[in-house]
C-alpha cells in the first residue's frame, strides 16, 4: 500500500516549526524558523501573532516543497495559554499576543483570590489562579482597547489561543474553533463538563461570546484556503483534522496511552505529563490536572508539572559564566567528573515551579571546594534537572498511587546521554528515548491521521513509536536516597530556608 502524508503545524514559544510525516511516523522533511519576543515592560511578554502566521506558513511552504509529497491531511499543536484577540470583521489582531510567560496580571488575579474564588476555580479547571493561564489575559486586552468589553459582548471579537489563530487564518477566516487541551488552560473552561463555564466567565468578567467552539482533539476543525493564507496550492482545501496544546501533543505522541504512563519534555524548562485516565485527580501538591484529550466526546486527562529552569542552566554555564561554548561540551566535561564530590546546582533563577510554586526561590551552587573545577559545575547543571524532574514524579507518585517503572523523554537536553543515565538513577525506573525526538510534532500528526480516518484509533499508533535508547539504574538505593537529601538540602538553601 502506498504511503500516505501528514503535514503537522508546530507553533512554540521561540519559533514556528512544520513537520512532513508518513504514515509510517517516518519524518520525511521539517523546516523551521525563529519567532521575535518583545518586552515592552519588565515581566511582560508579547509576540506580533501576524508574525505568528507569517512563520508558521513559511515552514508549511518549504517543509512541503521539500517534501515533494501529496499531503492527506494537517495538524497543529502550540504553545498554550499564549492569548490573541482579533477583530471578527477584519480579520486583524486588536492587541499583540500576551505570551503565556507574561506577569502582567499578577494584581488581578491576585484579587481574584482575595475575593475567595480560588477553591470553586479549581474544582471547575484543575489549575490555580495565576497570570500563566488565559482568562486574565483576555480581561486585560478587552479592558485596553476602546470598547473591549462592548464589542466582545457584541459578538464583533474572537479569542483564541495560538491553535484557533492558525485555524482561523489558514482557512481564510471561515473556520473558527479550539480543543479541549487547549481550552483547558483558560481558567474558563470546566474539565468536568468539557464545555466553557457561566461562573467562571462570570467570575473574570469576560463575556462568553468571546470564546471559540470547542471540537474533539482529533477531527476536522476546517480546510486550508490556500489563495486567502498565502499557502502553496497544493494544500489548498486539505483538511486540518487534529489540534492539540504542544504538552498533550507531546504525551500522545510518546504514546502514553495506559493510565500511570509519564513522559518528561526536556527543554528550556522541564514538563512532565503523567496520564491518569478517564477522571481528573484533584489539583494538589503544586501539580495540576489538564485535558489530556478528547477522542470521540470521551476525555483523558494528565497531571502536569513544571520546571521553569533545566535547559536554561546549561545556557547559563554558556553564556553568563562562559566555562562552555557548546551545549555539548557540558556533557563532554560532565562525563570528566568521577563523581559530583558533594556540589549541587539548582537552578531556581525565576524561582522555583512544581511542586514547590515558589516564586522567590534563587539560583544557588552548593558545595563548592578549593577541589572544584568547572567539571563539577557542568555535572551539577545536569543532575539538577534530573533533580527536578526526580521532585514532579514523586508528587505524581503520591498523588496518584501509582509507582512509575518507565519515564519516556523527549526535548532538545534528551540527546544527553549523561542526563538521561542519571534521571535512570535518580528514579529507579527505565528512561526511554525515542527515535524521533519531535514528539510534539509526532503527537499533533497523530491526532491528525486519526481524525482523518487514516488510523483507527490510538492503538493502532503504539508500533509506531519505537525506542532509540533505554537507560536502565545502575545505582544502589543507599546511594540514591544520598544524593535525593542532598539535593534537597540545596533546594531548601535556594528557598532561604
Amino acid at each position: 500500500m502506498a504511503e500516505k502524508y501528514i503535514l503537522a503545524l508546530d507553533q512554540g514559544t521561540t519559533g514556528s516549526r512544520a513537520v512532513v510525516f508518513s504514515d509510517k511516523g517516518k519524518v520525511i522533511s521539517s523546516a523551521s524558523r525563529a519567532l521575535p519576543q518583545y518586552y515592552p515592560k519588565p515581566g511582560w511578554v508579547e509576540h506580533n501573532p501576524g508574525e505568528i502566521l507569517q512563520t508558521q506558513i513559511r515552514t508549511a511552504e518549504e517543509a512541503v516543497l521539500a517534501a515533494g509529497v501529496k499531503i492527506e491531511c494537517v495538524g497543529i499543536t502550540n504553545q498554550r495559554e499564549t492569548t490573541v484577540i482579533w477583530d471578527k470583521s477584519t480579520g486583524k489582531q486588536v492587541y499583540n499576543a500576551l505570551v503565556w510567560q507574561c506577569r502582567r496580571t499578577t494584581e488581578y488575579c491576585e484579587g481574584i483570590l482575595a475575593k475567595g474564588y480560588g477553591e470553586t476555580i479549581k474544582q471547575k479547571t484543575g489549575l490555580g489562579v495565576d497570570p500563566y493561564f488565559s482568562a486574565s489575559k483576555i480581561k486585560w486586552i478587552l479592558d485596553h482597547i476602546p470598547d473591549g468589553i462592548l464589542r466582545a459582548k457584541n459578538g464583533e471579537l474572537a479569542f483564541g489561543t495560538v491553535d484557533s489563530w492558525l485555524v482561523y487564518n489558514l482557512s481564510g477566516g471561515k473556520s473558527y474553533a479550539t480543543d479541549p487541551t487547549n481550552a483547558s488552560r483558560t481558567l474558563l473552561f470546566n474539565i468536568n463538563t468539557l464545555d466553557w463555564d457561566d461562573d467562571l466567565c462570570d467570575i473574570f468578567g469576560i463575556p462568553k461570546e468571546i470564546l471559540p467552539p470547542v471540537k474533539n482533539t482529533a477531527g476536522l476543525f476546517g480546510y486550508i484556503d490556500a489563495a486567502a493564507s498565502g499557502l502553496p496550492a497544493c494544500l489548498d482545501n486539505i483538511p486540518i483534522t487534529g489540534v492539540a496544546g504542544d504538552q498533550q501533543a507531546s504525551l500522545f505522541g510518546q504514546t502514553c496511552f495506559e493510565v500511570g504512563s509519564v513522559k518528561n519534555t526536556y527543554g528550556t524548562g522541564c514538563f512532565t505529563l503523567m496520564n491518569t485516565g478517564e477522571k481528573p485527580i484533584a489539583q494538589s501538591g503544586g501539580l495540576i490536572s489538564t485535558v489530556a484529550w478528547c477522542l470521540d466526546g470521551k476525555p483523558t486527562y494528565a497531571l502536569e508539572g513544571s520546571v521553569f529552569n533545566a535547559g536554561s542552566a546549561i545556557t547559563f554555564l554558556k553564556d553568563n559564566l562562559g566555562i562552555i561554548k557548546t551545549p555539548s561540551e557540558c556533557d563532554r566535561l560532565a562525563e570528566t567528573a568521577a563523581d559530583g564530590s558533594g556540589v549541587f546546582f539548582v537552578p531556581a533563577f525565576t524561582g522555583l515551579g512544581s511542586p514547590y510554586w515558589d516564586p522567590r526561590a534563587r539560583g544557588v551552587i552548593t558545595g563548592l571546594t578549593r577541589g572544584s573545577t568547572k567539571a563539577h559545575i557542568c555535572r551539577a547543571a545536569l543532575e539538577g534537572i534530573a533533580f527536578g524532574v526526580c521532585d514532579l514524579i514523586s508528587a505524581m507518585e503520591s498523588l496518584s498511587g501509582r509507582k512509575i517503572t518507565s519515564l519516556r523523554c523527549d526535548g532538545g537536553a534528551s540527546v544527553s546521554d549523561f542526563l538521561l543515565a542519571f534521571q535512570a538513577d535518580m528514579l529507579g525506573a527505565e528512561v526511554d528515548r525515542p527515535e524521533v525526538i519531535e514528539t510534539t510534532s509526532l503527537g499533533a500528526a497523530f491526532f491528525a491521521g486519526i481524525g482523518h480516518g487514516m488510523w483507527e484509533n490510538k492503538e493502532s499508533l503504539l508500533h509506531l513509536r519505537k525506542t532509540a535508547s533505554l537507560f536502565k539504574p545502575k545505582i544502589n538505593p543507599a546511594e540514591r536516597l544520598e544524593k535525593l537529601a542532598g539535593w534537597h538540602d540545596a533546594v531548601r538553601r535556594s528557598r532561604g530556608i
